[in-house]
């Protein structure tokens, strides 16, 4: 497929871009390359193959939801800057409500 200088032109405007009459030239050749590689990508793609995101099947991808042991109080709170009332303490960011 060979784009015309006027259908480059379009695209350009299109995408807001200005374009040289030289980038114009340069362009239509090099898009109407992309298109022809894009029409024998098409070719090949036969319709018994299933679509798919991942060349290969995936499988156990994320671990198991297993429950496990956790930090008490104190080893959570052991590094924290402040502590109050058994809570971390952080600067107020918002004003009292009435």
């Amino acid at each position: 497929m060979s784009l015309s200088d006027e259908q480059v032109r379009h695209v350009a405007r299109l995408a807001r871009i200005a374009l040289t009459d030289e980038e114009v030239a340069g362009l239509a050749s090099q898009l109407s390359d992309i298109l022809a590689y894009a029409e024998q990508v098409g070719e090949v793609a036969a319709g018994d193959v299933v679509p798919t995101s991942h060349p290969y099947p995936l499988a156990g991808v994320a671990r198991a939801d297993a429950p496990g042991p956790s930090l008490g109080q104190d080893e959570a709170l052991a590094n924290a800057p402040a502590v109050e009332d058994g809570r971390f303490r952080v600067p107020r960011i918002v004003g009292e409500e009435a």
